[in-house]
């Protein structure tokens, strides 16, 4: 059994064996006993932290009501891991040593035996390449795949607006429509079913 925090009660972690923490039930308050994978909130510790360029500064940097720091109390607590955007300041802010890009997993020396890495969600199914962060307590590390994905552009938007265009646009954004910021924030199975084994390995 584990616990999957910060997550949509109704996606990819509802399954057998696992104990769904969504919006409704507020992860803040997990209180054990399982190993997680936990997805905390990104928005105000992104490169867009403060808000629309239209209206800059209207958010606080971290301002998450405690999310990440639960999340990251829990990882710590009970073992498993902590997904969240590559470069997000929520690593700086905590003291997690930032992992780079092709170089796999990084031990970090903490007290609880950390390990970080980069990964890119496009090998496991993305539409976008989706570089992303994560943050292990006692599992086994598996080795993941640790290559830099190439540029993903729409053929239609390239063809039509040329390239600066379709490079400012992005994949996501052209495929997505309404959807495309679920689309672009969505684990896809693939990838989860990878975290959920590494949280299943705390106890093996």
């Amino acid at each position: 059994m584990i616990a999957a925090l910060f997550v949509d009660p109704a996606g990819v972690y509802c399954r057998p064996g696992i104990d769904v923490w969504g919006i409704d039930r507020d992860a803040r308050r997990y209180a054990g006993p399982w190993p997680v994978v936990a997805h905390p909130p990104c928005q105000r510790w992104g490169r867009m932290w403060h808000g629309s360029p239209r209206k800059p500064h209207q958010f606080e940097l971290g301002a998450d009501d405690g999310c990440f720091a639960s999340a990251l109390a829990s990882v710590r607590r009970w073992g498993g891991v902590l997904e969240h955007p590559a470069y997000s300041h929520a690593w700086t802010h905590f003291g997690i040593p930032r992992p780079a890009r092709g170089a796999g997993w990084l031990v970090t020396g903490d007290p609880w035996n950390g390990a970080t890495c980069y990964v890119e969600q496009g090998h496991y199914g993305h539409k976008s390449n989706k570089p992303t962060w994560l943050y292990a307590v006692r599992v086994k590390l598996p080795p993941l795949d640790w290559r830099l994905g190439g540029q993903r552009l729409d053929p239609v938007m390239l063809e039509r607006h040329g390239y600066l265009y379709a490079r400012r646009k992005g994949l996501v954004s052209m495929i997505g429509g309404k959807d495309k910021s679920r689309l672009r924030e969505a684990t896809t199975c693939q990838f989860a079913q990878l975290l959920i084994k590494m949280a299943h390995s705390v106890n093996t």
